[in-house]
């Protein structure tokens, strides 16, 4: 039936807040339901509240009601004439009803659909509630059609990892506080958590662990494992399982003993007593979450053990109770990289670290991988720590959170970012190993069970789930993925589209088309060419920074100078990393030639005039690629307008703010990796657009009130170098100037800066009319990582648009600061229609 979608109109919508993100089950317009035909019944086969097929029958009833307009009943028991049956094989072989389905895997499920008869039949409880969910899709999307399949997953192990802090903050989050913990405490109430359990159920999420890696020892007390049981009470209907993350130094610093060794009997017997004691709390615990010897954390090796060690002392601790260790590859120790030492690499280090260990690890641990081997970059090589660990479980480990990626101030739709390591095939031993359909299903080392997949989500109690509706595509999608990995990610962000915003193809075209243009386009402003995503790493990973990479032990290094950029990872002359991958893989990265240019800096160090095999040089690259990503952010809340009455209004409000938000970044990012690196290189544009500005007026070049001129910290964040800022904060400020423009109608762009711990209030005038009037509230309105500093974090723009302007007219701002924000203007800029400054 997807012919009648065009026939779907949203019209006056009402407002949404978002918390019930694709799940919403909107009513279908009466043209389009009557043509759906439901059974009169449906049939759930169990009668325990907290079992995940009872779920499943209230999940169809009020999907059906919501979406149809049908109100219709749930029984147990099977009775005659049409229904909708959903149990496991088990059930429905002892209700009598026979089913003959292709063979089910775990998690698998059977859906039928044929006129008045529905059957979901799952392998387990959580398969059969899967295939209520996949049925309510379909008819949320119009989908009526017959259908007969099975479907099972690629992996058995697709779990969140979430990053609270017991004291209810997030690490990473940027979407308010912990739905879990606050004041060192489990929270009493429990509905988001159960809100959310259903969420992850709908994309067939079976797992999660709960608290950050950089784990609190104080989840241990007596109190927070009775909270833990209230969590898993919570989820248990959905079929996720709960897990935890510990501190490797728990037995000497929660439990009193004098070390943590790993092959102490005391520790063994220590982590024995309370693995047990958890399981009294949560019987069908997941399984527990390591991050041990990476960034200060405590490990196995402060004794000289290795990380098998440590992994399996807690894997024979959980393995009575039918529990799995996730064992971070994520091991560096950054305290003692050396730039200057041509062959130090913090890439190298999960297969320095787990080189040896292959084999060595207990058949209930999973070396848990992030994709690439640094830390989520906007474009990072596969880790070629796949390769090695034949015989030892792995999963991926993707984020969905956006850390270095606009921290979700900036969308960026991150499965095709996924697919680059998910698609690629590491020919291991000459033979095709496709890292998603190959080695994480197990197929290609004849591994069974344990692989898969590992998703860091900071949800938080804003009522969007992460801060803002768009990213909310990437936590559906990684559902869908870890499911299938082969499934387009067009494919999948139309149904996400359609489930979350309606039918309407306008709307469907134009975030589809948007979301797929947000990653490339992140990429080109912030790093490209495999230099990585050029943010401040020593600080909050969100505004750029370049020179922050280097020049400290962290190792995300870009070894920039007046010459030359990129890092030397090949074994012939660097550091050797391209030689971790099977011999036809490093054969390609070993050589610039056969180098694919997106990732030609990650492994090769060369001049900036270096000639790409796109013909231009790096520098010219850069710029080029910064002025295209920052033009393509430009268009996104252009597009985003036409979409007014489509979308409900306070949705479309919401993200008319962020996308215009990002717009204004973007350029901040443009500006300063170009200035930063036209000044390093001292190599000019061929098109004459890098720190040449027709447009802008220089907040340091007009007329001041009580403000003083003052430089930045990073200097490149700042438009010709300087700012102004008022003198004090007691005082009212102004800057002024008359424009020399021609008579016509002109777009007004205001660049100033927006701190925390502070709401400067700022009026624009055009020479006694006011145009607008704002705050700087951006700590209330966004959820990036807060700053104090005048830099790119905190760096913005506002604009006005469709302004009458003649020659000689005046443009003002009258500002006055607030706390530690003191009213820092840059530029006004004053824009041409279609002109991105």
């Amino acid at each position: 039936m997807r012919g009648f979608w065009f026939l779907a109109t949203l019209g006056l919508a009402a407002a949404e807040d978002g918390l019930n993100a694709w799940l919403r089950y909107a009513r279908l317009p009466d043209e389009i339901a009557r043509q759906a035909t439901v059974p009169p019944a449906i049939v759930a086969l169990n009668t325990t509240e907290s079992s995940p097929v009872y779920s499943a029958g209230q999940e169809l009833r009020s999907g059906i009601n919501g979406i149809l307009g049908k109100k219709i009943d749930v029984s147990h028991e099977i009775s005659e004439g049409g229904s909708v049956v959903v149990g496991t094989i088990a059930a429905f072989n002892e209700s009598g009803i026979s089913v003959e389905t292709p063979e089910l895997e775990e998690d698998g499920f059977w859906l039928s659909v044929k006129n008045d008869k529905v059957e979901i039949v799952g392998q387990n409880e959580r398969g059969a509630l899967y295939g209520a969910f996949e049925y309510l899709s379909m008819l949320a999307q119009a989908n009526f059609t017959e259908v007969a399949y099975a479907t099972n997953p690629s992996a058995a192990i697709r779990w969140i990892n979430q990053w609270d802090n017991m004291d209810g903050t997030i690490e990473r989050g940027y979407a308010g506080l912990s739905i879990f913990f606050a004041n060192d405490t489990v929270l009493s109430n429990m509905t988001r958590v159960a809100q959310y359990a259903r969420l992850l159920a709908s994309i067939r999420v079976n797992g999660i662990i709960v608290n950050n890696v950089n784990a609190d020892v104080t989840l241990l007390s007596d109190e927070n494992m009775a909270g833990l049981a209230r969590i898993a009470d919570a989820m248990r209907p959905w079929g996720v399982k709960v897990g935890i993350s510990l501190n490797f130094a728990s037995p000497q610093t929660f439990g009193g003993l004098s070390t943590f060794d790993p092959l102490d009997d005391t520790v063994i017997a220590w982590w024995n007593n309370i693995t047990d004691k958890l399981y009294v709390q949560v019987p069908d615990m997941a399984g527990f979450l390591i991050k041990a010897n990476s960034e200060g954390q405590p490990g196995p090796e402060t004794y000289n053990r290795t990380l098998s060690d440590g992994a399996n002392l807690f894997a024979r601790a959980t393995k009575p109770h039918g529990g799995v260790v996730m064992f971070r590859a994520f091991v560096y120790d950054y305290q003692n990289l050396n730039e200057s030492n041509w062959k130090d690499d913090r890439a190298n280090a999960a297969v320095d670290f787990f080189r040896g260990l292959d084999g060595k690890f207990d058949d209930n641990v999973i070396v848990q991988i992030k994709y690439g081997p640094i830390d989520f970059q906007v474009r990072e090589p596969a880790s070629p720590l796949f390769a090695h660990l034949k015989q030892t479980a792995t999963a991926i480990e993707l984020q969905i959170t956006q850390e270095y990626l606009g921290q979700q101030c900036h969308l960026v739709y991150l499965p095709p970012l996924w697919k680059t390591v998910l698609d690629f095939d590491l020919r291991v031993d000459g033979e095709k190993s496709v890292i998603g359909t190959d080695i994480l299903s197990g197929k290609r080392f004849n591994k069974t069970g344990l692989t898969g997949y590992a998703g860091v989500v900071n949800v938080g109690h804003n009522a969007t789930w992460l801060g803002t509706h768009l990213a909310m595509s990437n936590l559906y999608a990684y559902g869908r993925i870890a499911w299938d990995p082969t499934v387009n990610e067009v494919a999948i962000l139309e149904d996400w589209t359609r489930l979350t915003f309606g039918l309407d193809d306008t709307v469907r075209e134009t975030i589809t088309r948007m979301s797929m243009e947000s990653w490339p386009a992140y990429e080109n402003y912030t790093g490209n060419l495999g230099i990585q995503t050029l943010t401040d790493i020593t600080g909050p990973h969100y505004g750029p920074n370049p020179q922050s990479m280097d020049n400290n032990p962290w190792g995300q290094w870009t070894r920039a100078d007046a010459f030359s950029i990129g890092m030397d990872r090949t074994v012939s002359n660097g550091t050797g990393y391209s030689g971790q991958y099977p011999d036809e893989v490093a054969a390609m990265f070993e050589e610039i030639e056969t180098t694919p240019d997106n990732l030609l800096l990650w492994f090769h160090h060369v001049p900036y005039t270096h000639v790409l095999k796109s013909g231009k040089t790096v520098i010219q690259h850069f710029y080029d690629a910064h002025y295209a990503g920052a033009e393509t952010a430009a268009s996104f809340p252009e597009q985003w307008s036409k979409l007014r009455g489509l979308i409900d209004q306070q949705r479309f409000d919401e993200m008319l703010f962020r996308l215009t938000y990002q717009a204004g970044h973007a350029i901040v990012w443009r500006d300063s990796i170009n200035e930063f690196y036209n000044s390093l290189s001292q190599i000019g544009d061929d098109h004459d657009r890098v720190n040449n500005h027709p447009y802008r007026i220089e907040a340091e070049n007009m007329t001041l009130t009580n403000y003083r001129v003052t430089a930045v910290n990073p200097f490149e964040v700042a438009s010709s170098l300087r700012i102004v800022q008022s003198v004090g904060n007691s005082s009212a400020t102004s800057a002024s100037a008359t424009l020399n423009y021609t008579a016509g109608v002109y777009d007004l762009a205001v660049a100033y800066y927006d701190l925390y711990e502070g709401k400067a209030s700022y009026e624009l005038f055009l020479n006694e009319r006011s145009i607008g009037k704002w705050i700087g509230d951006n700590e209330d309105r966004l959820g990036f990582t807060l700053t104090r500093g005048i830099d790119g974090h905190s760096a913005t723009r506002i604009t006005f648009k469709g302004i009458e302007i003649k020659e000689g007219d005046v443009v003002r701002v009258d500002a006055k600061a607030n706390g530690r924000e003191t009213a820092p203007l840059d530029y006004i800029a004053v824009l041409p229609p279609g002109v991105v400054d």
